[in-house]
């Protein structure tokens, strides 16, 4: 007796797994996730990862009917289910079941859908034959390659089916065809819906989504008190599942941008794991017990689906077996009986194991099912029985909850959260009614994924009403999304959008040029009088101001034989300064020179200046230049139309500072080129995209017809943020743009600039989703009184909400912190309205510059025009695509030219600088 204990004791501790082991297992599954998720290694992963090509959850608003075709191992259901859009109320359903033959299931594919198209026939007509559109969920239960929600194309036959001339056809086009022939045209398959998705989305409710769904063995089909209406055939208030499925499978919400095998980067996709594939490639042998091998051995698909055959309730049952012939060869059970039945295969069922553990009458019902095969088990058998079926059940539990640790963990990584709380949808006899199976799910879970919080929630009718589930969610997203499309489509150019949009700016720069056309032109075109870029000869010591935004810098620049050195102050301007009297904005900036100057000991010296002034002027010489209009907030009186040089001398003078020495005014734009001039002399471009936006170039001075002279080149500030201010842009200004522009202090005016520039992008955004609430198609149409405050959205947002690899809790918690409860469908569209409003800043940017090079490439008879493009502005710079995107659509539009960009280091400082020093080097005899 002590020996055959000893034996049961072993055999017990071979299906123990240790929680060190399911830690390592664990690992081991969140690493063949990654495998499977890789577009690199996907071919290779064990657990396949398959996209779904579902989006989204209910809301709780799905409304309308809808029609679910299931195909089942030896049936085909029908449902017909209807919506009322409250999820308080639940669906209303009719279904009904047709025996299929089984020549069909082995015959001609056409066969096949032909059967069901006919099902569904019979079905319309004997609920009375409705003639409103019916969108159709299709429940195929085999082996596809999904590669939309509404294609799939078989991959291979299972469960008995073998019908010819079918493998690689698109299964829902061949269902489609199908039902037109039986003349059904108002019912169209919109969406392919495996099992374990169905169970994930009929589980979910608007208030509280499924993310993850577990099936663990056999489903079960709705009871017939589900069926109303006329038709209520069904097969039984406990039968078993149609589809007659006891392996195991999970399914959970991905983060999009991690499904490497589709091209959707933004929001999450449903992604079915197929797990019962893991450990085909080795990795479980260390937990592989010699009964399991046994098993395995004896299935029709040895070496596959190694995971399944631990966990699964059609394998259960067969471990047990083996198990116990062995302990009865070892003479440890059934002493004196003839235990041969025990090597036929299938003789003890899973739901007897169950019987035999769950009951309180369990020892009574392992002595009679064993008595029936002939044994004759003693009151100690039939105990070891018991406690072998146990341990074969825990482990199934045990691994289960191991992998879905790995699913929780790997969720609640990828949304960079410190806690999950998530609701798994779970179906499968082994789960329902057998307290034991998942008390240690739930345990175990708890242990291996501490830091998530997971509320096990039981399926109803997974196939039938979770098909319908998906087919009613696939509609309304696809109604809302033609909604959301339609409100941004103005936002989106084409490339002829955009080609017509470069020959307008090309056309504004010939009439800026022309002496009789520029006073008419929006694009200014304004000389600088700057003849050249930096040489290389340049030295000496230099002041610098940089005036074009909020702050204001001084700086000291020295450029020596080992290159530029500089040293500079940042002070701030007051809003009241900006906008005061301009002798109260020169004495402000006279004030910081003077404070830079003596913090520096330059009070004594009298250094060449170079002024970078970022506003709209008309140049009259490098160090005259009278302001033509303020922009970026700024609105000093008394300014407009004098020379700010000598507003800048003025107050020197009443500040009674003898040092300044102005030798050149400069741009901000015309301080980038040059500032990249010093580092690449094909740099003969400046561009600047951060608060504003503007550009200059080298022009051929024979084109310059607003001053004097036919040879050389001379720099040209474009002042290209009016462009449009004559109405020649209005096509393409949106009613977004349009509200933009009437709250700015300089309406009507700078209309490029206020489709490109930082200051404005963020105010497009918001009014696009103060219009997408408006329409019901955000926010869940809730009052969003943050939204109606100006400037509330800043453009920085674009630029965080836009990185790649930021998940959408990230998104979700910029949106909380402005005081918008966003859901996550919420946060995908709130990056993608960020995403359509910087693409179409950044592609319009391109249709100015290609406007530019292809002038410029023209002027010089050049087959191919080679030219860098000195850059500047932090929406260039910071916005994670603006830059690319810029870069990309250039070469669409200007095909003919090689064109470099060169980020600047202190184009408006450094520039400034090198313009001063350029034109001390030309005035030196």
């Amino acid at each position: 007796a002590l020996k055959s204990c000893r034996q049961v004791q072993r055999a017990l501790l071979a299906l123990t797994i240790p929680l060190e082991m399911l830690q390592a297992v664990k690992s081991r599954m969140l690493q063949a996730m990654h495998k499977g998720l890789s577009r690199e290694t996907h071919a290779q992963a064990t657990v396949q990862m398959l996209p779904t090509y579902i989006c989204s959850t209910p809301d709780g608003t799905e409304k309308g009917d809808l029609l679910v075709a299931e195909l089942c191992q030896s049936h085909v259901r029908t449902l017909w289910v209807h919506f009322s859009g409250d999820w308080n109320q639940k669906p209303q359903l009719m279904y009904k079941i047709f025996n299929m033959p089984s020549d069909i299931m082995q015959g001609k594919g056409e066969a096949l859908f032909d059967f069901i198209a006919q099902c569904v026939q019979q079905f319309l007509t004997g609920i009375g034959n409705p003639q409103n559109h019916l969108p159709l969920g299709f429940v195929f239960p085999f082996c596809c390659k999904q590669t939309q929600l509404d294609k799939a194309e078989l991959i291979s036959w299972s469960k008995d089916f073998s019908c010819s001339d079918m493998e690689g056809k698109d299964v829902v086009q061949l269902l489609q065809s199908a039902i037109k022939k039986q003349e059904l045209y108002h019912v169209d398959v919109v969406a392919l819906v495996n099992d374990t998705v169905g169970t994930m989305m009929s589980c979910s409710s608007g208030e509280k989504p499924c993310e993850v769904a577990l099936i663990v063995g056999e489903q079960w089909a709705p009871p017939c008190d589900r069926v109303v209406g006329a038709e209520r055939s069904c097969a039984g208030a406990h039968s078993p599942s149609l589809s007659a499925d006891k392996g195991t499978n999970s399914c959970f919400m991905a983060e999009a941008q991690q499904v490497e095998m589709v091209d959707e980067t933004s929001g999450r996709m449903c992604v079915n794991t197929e797990w019962g594939y893991f450990g085909d490639d080795g990795t479980l042998n260390d937990i592989l017990t010699p009964y399991d091998q046994r098993v395995d051995q004896e299935s029709s698909n040895p070496g596959e689906k190694r995971f399944e055959k631990l966990v699964g309730s059609l394998y259960l049952g067969e471990i047990v077996r083996h198990v116990l012939i062995t302990l009865a060869s070892e003479k440890a059970l059934f002493i004196g009986s003839n235990f041969a039945v025990l090597r036929t295969k299938g003789v003890l069922k899973t739901h007897q194991i169950l019987d035999f553990i769950n009951h309180e009458e369990g020892m009574a019902e392992a002595k009679s099912t064993l008595e029936a095969l002939g044994l004759q088990p003693s009151k100690q058998d039939c105990c070891r029985v018991q406690q072998v079926c146990g341990m074969v059940v825990s482990r199934s539990a045990a691994l289960c909850a191991t992998s879905l640790a790995a699913i929780l963990s790997h969720m609640r990584q990828s949304r960079e959260l410190e806690r999950l709380l998530v609701n798994v949808a779970v179906d499968g006899d082994l789960y329902r009614g057998n307290a034991r199976f998942v008390e240690i799910l739930q345990s175990v879970t708890r242990l291996l994924a501490p830091e998530c919080a997971a509320t096990l929630v039981p399926a109803v009718d997974p196939t039938g009403l979770g098909a319908a589930t998906v087919t009613a969610v696939a509609l309304r997203m696809a109604a809302w999304r033609r909604e959301v499309n339609q409100l941004l489509a103005p936002l989106r150019l084409s490339r002829a959008d955009l080609e017509r949009v470069q020959t307008l700016m090309r056309k504004e720069m010939d009439l800026g040029l022309g002496q009789e056309t520029n006073a008419n032109a929006s694009v200014r075109m304004l000389p600088t009088y700057v003849h050249g870029t930096p040489d290389g000869t340049e030295r000496g010591e230099f002041l610098a101001l940089d005036l074009g935004g909020t702050n204001f810098r001084v700086l000291v620049v020295r450029v020596t034989d080992d290159g530029i050195h500089m040293a500079s102050e940042i002070y701030v301007i007051p809003t009241d300064v900006m906008q005061g009297s301009g002798e109260a904005l020169f004495d402000h900036i006279m004030e910081c020179i003077m404070d830079f100057q003596l913090k520096q000991n330059l009070m004594e010296q009298v250094l060449p200046l170079g002024f970078t002034f970022s506003f709209p002027c008309q140049q009259l010489g490098l160090d005259k230049a009278v302001l033509l209009s303020w922009t970026k907030g700024f609105n000093a009186s008394g300014c407009v139309g004098q020379d700010v040089v000598q507003l800048l001398r003025e107050a020197a003078h009443r500040k009674q500072h003898s040092g300044l020495k102005v030798v050149a005014v400069v741009n901000d734009t015309v301080g980038t080129m040059m500032a990249c001039g010093h580092d690449d002399p094909k740099c003969e471009i400046g561009l600047i995209v951060g608060t504003g936006t503007n550009a200059c170039y080298m022009e051929e001075m024979q084109n310059v017809g607003t001053v004097e002279g036919e040879q050389g080149r001379m720099c040209i500030n474009m002042e290209w943020g009016a462009f449009g201010d004559n109405g020649c842009l209005d096509d393409f200004f949106t009613d977004f743009d349009r509200l933009v522009d009437e709250k700015t202090i300089n309406a009507g005016k700078q209309r490029f600039e206020k489709l490109i520039s930082g200051m404005y992008l963020g105010e497009i955004v918001r009014y696009t989703l103060l219009a997408l609430v408006e329409k019901q198609l955000l926010f869940r149409s809730k009052p969003c009184s943050k939204l109606q405050t100006k400037d509330i959205f800043q453009t920085k947002f674009l630029s965080t909400i836009e990185l790649d690899g930021l998940g959408l809790q990230q998104v979700r918690t910029i949106l909380q912190d402005l005081k918008l409860q966003a859901t996550f469908e919420d946060s995908v569209l709130v990056r993608e309205v960020c995403q359509t409003v910087s693409l179409r800043a950044a592609q319009l940017c391109a249709a100015g510059l290609a406007a530019v090079v292809e002038k410029m490439r023209e002027n010089r008879g050049l087959a191919q025009l080679t030219v860098t493009v000195g850059v500047d502005g932090t929406l260039y710079k910071m916005h994670p695509h603006f830059a690319q995107q810029l870069q990309k659509m250039l070469q669409v539009l200007a095909p003919k030219c090689t064109v470099t960009f060169l980020l600047s280091e202190d184009g408006s400082g450094k520039g400034a600088a090198l313009v001063a020093a350029v034109a001390c080097r030309r005035t030196e005899p």
